[in-house]
């Protein structure tokens, strides 16, 4: 990897080695959203805290030690989770932006210099599987 790290304020999990990053303000569903797509198979890289560093053209996400294997439940306290390795990040979810419209044309997000697909899922009933389903697939308009 190469640079210094860069910690920013979300969460990570991964699917089959492709990661998700998921950014909003604080009390946005950050944690939920991330236990929603671990109950569908994703597994935890990072709550609260993600350590991003670039290694060639991909941005690896990786959690700090003081908090890896912890996912906060809010009104529960924080749970244990078996702690997924870095991972290469495959999508950004932006929790405070919401799509403009239905089907909304490709979208990305720049992170450490790198243009990586964004979804706005602020008011997406369905995020957490269509993510899932984007890890598994990616977009239509990909193909």
């Amino acid at each position: 990897m190469s640079g210094a790290p860069q910690v920013v304020h979300g969460s990570a999990v991964a699917l089959a080695g492709r990661g998700v990053l998921v950014l909003g303000a604080s009390g946005s569903g950050k944690s939920a959203t991330a236990l929603s797509l671990m109950a569908l198979g994703a597994g935890l890289i990072a709550d609260d805290r993600v350590c991003l560093s670039r290694a060639g053209a991909a941005v690896i996400a990786a959690a700090p030690e003081a908090i890896s294997g912890l996912i906060e439940a809010r009104g529960i306290g924080l749970l244990r989770a078996d702690p997924q390795p870095p991972a290469a990040l495959a999508l950004v979810v932006d929790l405070d932006a919401a799509p403009p419209a239905r089907l909304p044309p490709p979208a990305h997000r720049d992170v450490l210099g790198v243009a990586l697909p964004l979804i706005c899922g602020k008011g997406i009933a369905h995020l957490a599987p269509a993510v899932i389903q984007f890890l598994k697939t990616g977009l239509a308009a990909d193909r």
